[in-house]
């Protein structure tokens, strides 16, 4: 079977819980035609670069999928037709990166920076 890493976006009006219920659909999706969800991520409501069917913003996941090629293109047909499903994109992948997508570790990143420090002995502006 082949590494294959899918990523979609679901409309803005979902709530996370709907979103995430995508994600396991469409992995059981995969289950049932033989193939396996390797990890998924949830990454979050973002603002998109432009409209997509009206929508600004859309709820972003990640799939790592172990599945044959007929799996994937079932997959991918149930969610394009799929109304919630906005976009989705499957590439095809020689080893699937370990630990978690640049994205969350991006966030995680932001997160972590904490706040700004005490003022100090900066001087004051006049």
């Amino acid at each position: 079977m082949a590494l294959y890493e899918h990523v979609f976006i679901a409309r803005q009006d979902l709530s996370n819980a709907q979103a995430e219920g995508l994600i396991e659909h469409f992995g059981q999706v995969l289950k049932d035609n033989g193939g396996s969800v390797v990890d998924q991520e949830y990454w979050g409501l973002k603002t998109m670069a432009y409209k997509i069917n009206k929508n600004r913003k859309g709820h972003y996941a990640f799939v790592k999928s172990d599945a044959p090629t007929d799996a994937v293109q079932e997959m991918e047909r149930l969610m394009r037709l799929h109304d919630d499903v906005m976009r989705v994109m499957t590439i095809k992948v020689d080893v699937h990166e370990e630990g978690p997508s640049a994205v969350v570790q991006a966030k995680n990143a932001r997160d972590e920076r904490g706040s700004r420090g005490p003022r100090g002995d900066r001087p004051r502006r006049n």
